[in-house]
């Protein structure tokens, strides 16, 4: 009888221990985070994380590889140093990007944000993957300006890091693909759908007379290009802005076809609000200098203009203010002061 007890109790305890491992084991996975799409909005032309599963683990990853400056060459320039979280992703109020050793872009840094949707990245499209849209930065002497194996051996020395890619992927094992696909979990992972726009959508608010005007402004003139929900068609378009000082032909620079000159990606009307300056130069402060550029500011002569311009867009000085009241509709404070978004420690922008 004894002996019979002890077999039970010894199996009982092999039971709970094989338990407790198993729920070890279970802890110790990456945990799978759920890409939600907001109601309404239309499913993503491709799966980002169909090959890159989005988790908690690997987010987070992401998410210090993003704030963190050493993976540059003079450890003073971020992702975050131009995509600052409180101007929507963007770089506020500079017109270029600063690089490294004080160098500079020579276009203004998009905002960063519902990147799941994109068909392509950067002003003329070069990259059509959203892994592969970090290696730029992180590569271009006037940007980041390290080299990738530069970029490995500082990680690989680091046990925080040894820790987050094992927590991540499994193995401490540090390479370019995991990195890359880490900061594509992070940025990708930027939705912004919560202005004033979408609690109308969702029936939580009702908007006021001038932003259902301009609302309605919106439809008639702005509407072909900068298309709902995403206020984005993902086309690239000439706009009317002409050759700037740095003979930037824009989308010619990546098909080489006469076509494409001067033509770039149709920005988000999203978070405007938060992110001046303004066109792929940065050479427009202010939103009021923008739609005065598509009242006046547009040659109409120019053979490569696109056709939606041609008549440029007629609106009275009222009618203006109206459009502006809709587009600061756009503006979701939400997304910019996301915690989860935002750095986890006291973050300085040294440019």
């Amino acid at each position: 009888m004894k002996s019979h007890l002890k077999i039970i109790t010894l199996a009982g305890i092999l039971f709970i221990c094989l338990g407790m491992h198993s729920m070890i084991e279970q802890a110790n996975l990456p945990q799978p985070i759920e890409f939600k799409i907001p109601k309404g909005w239309p499913k993503p032309p491709t799966d980002i994380f169909a090959k890159n599963k989005l988790t908690e683990q690997g987010f987070r990853l992401g998410k210090k590889l993003f704030y963190d400056a050493r993976l540059s060459k003079d450890g003073e320039v971020s992702c975050a140093s131009c995509h600052q979280y409180f101007a929507a992703f963007s770089t506020y109020e500079h017109d270029l990007s600063h690089g490294v050793n004080n160098s500079f872009t020579n276009r203004n840094a998009p905002a960063l944000f519902n990147l799941a949707w994109r068909t392509s990245f950067h002003w003329d499209g070069g990259v059509n993957h959203i892994e592969v849209q970090a290696l730029n930065p992180l590569t271009a002497p006037n940007e980041m300006g390290e080299t990738l194996e530069a970029v490995l051996i500082k990680l690989k020395k680091d046990s925080t890091y040894r820790r987050l890619f094992k927590d991540a992927f499994g193995t401490d094992a540090i390479s370019s693909q995991r990195m890359l696909k880490a900061l594509a979990q992070f940025t990708g992972s930027l939705l912004s759908a919560n202005s004033r726009y979408d609690k109308m959508k969702r029936g939580e608010i009702q908007f006021t007379l001038a932003e259902q005007k301009g609302y309605e402004l919106y439809k008639l003139h702005c509407s072909g290009c900068h298309t709902e929900p995403l206020f984005t068609d993902e086309s690239f378009r000439n706009n009317g802005m002409g050759l700037n000082r740095f003979n930037d032909a824009g989308r010619m620079n990546i098909t080489h076809k006469s076509s494409d000159s001067l033509k770039f990606k149709v920005p988000s009307l999203r978070n405007v609000q938060l992110s001046p300056p303004y066109m792929h130069d940065g050479s427009i402060g202010y939103i009021t200098k923008v739609l005065e550029h598509y009242r006046t500011g547009i040659d109409t002569t120019s053979a490569i203009l696109d056709p939606l311009l041609k008549n440029k867009i007629n609106l009275s000085n009222r009618q203006r203010d109206e459009l502006l009241y809709f587009l600061f509709a756009l503006t979701d404070t939400s997304f910019t002061k996301s915690k989860r978004f935002g750095p986890d420690e006291k973050y300085v922008f040294k440019h």
